[in-house]
């Protein structure tokens, strides 16, 4: 019954576990520049296309059964880049927001912000609190989205949240356990990621989820981003049921 939306051009079916499915999956949306210039046209072209494809990945994970999906939409160290194409993006993001939430929010799709959001102007910190506002007591998937994220930041913020804490009284120092320390960070009740997708074949994670990704699963693709499909989530998703999740322990084998 799952899926046979996603086929394969040959028109063969990916089979997967309804039972299996991983809870919190995340994606860095990687490529989509790559992908413009191989066309001959503007980076922001590809920009515009992978905003695109999300909105078709956030379904196609809603049907799967996965309950989080955390995508990487615009990191710390992206304010390097050139004027021009941060300015670009945090146009897009607010394009993304406004022709989407709405199809999100009709979809029963929860959306959550992770990042250090007051380093954003004015304007956009006042969308993300309205999206998160009209969605948040939806109960299909959770769509986590990283904006002026970085794993190293959000670890600094948290301990200095914690120390805080501490220091005036409202936990020991006893409490302080990796649990406790899950629950503070910005992903709160989707701490552990269960599923790393990356495509356009680069295999390191860019500073995205440190924390998160303890055990997770890995997987790259060679597409890029605005060629992702929701077969490809398929075929990521087939992939990860194969795996033996062992977090530190011995297979029946060994």
């Amino acid at each position: 019954m799952l899926r046979k939306l996603f086929k394969r051009n040959t028109s063969s079916t990916i089979n997967i576990d309804e039972n299996n499915v991983p809870r919190h999956v995340a994606i860095i949306m990687d490529g989509n520049g790559r992908w413009a210039k191989r066309r001959g046209m503007p980076r922001s072209m590809g920009h515009r296309a992978g905003a695109d494809v999300l909105k078709e990945i956030v379904i196609a994970a809603d049907e799967i059964g996965i309950s989080a999906l955390t995508v990487y939409g615009f990191s710390t160290e992206n304010w390097k880049r050139p004027e021009q194409e941060v300015s670009l993006l945090m146009a897009l993001i607010k394009e993304y927001l406004q022709k989407n939430v709405q199809y999100m929010h009709e979809h029963n799709v929860r959306i959550r912000f992770i990042g250090h959001i007051q380093g954003l102007s004015d304007e956009l910190q006042t969308i993300i609190s309205d999206s998160e506002l009209l969605t948040k007591n939806n109960t299909g998937l959770t769509l986590q989205l990283a904006i002026n994220y970085g794993g190293r930041d959000e670890i600094v913020r948290t301990i200095r949240d914690i120390v805080k804490s501490v220091a005036d009284g409202v936990i020991t120092m006893n409490k302080i356990t990796e649990e406790y320390v899950s629950s503070q960070l910005f992903t709160k009740e989707f701490s552990d990621v269960d599923l790393l997708i990356r495509p356009s074949s680069d295999f390191r994670i860019s500073n995205f989820l440190l924390w998160q990704l303890a055990y997770a699963e890995f997987w790259f693709t060679d597409l890029h981003w605005p060629d992702f499909t929701k077969e490809t989530l398929l075929e990521a998703v087939a992939a990860y049921q194969k795996r033996e999740r062992r977090f530190g322990g011995l297979c029946d084998e060994e």
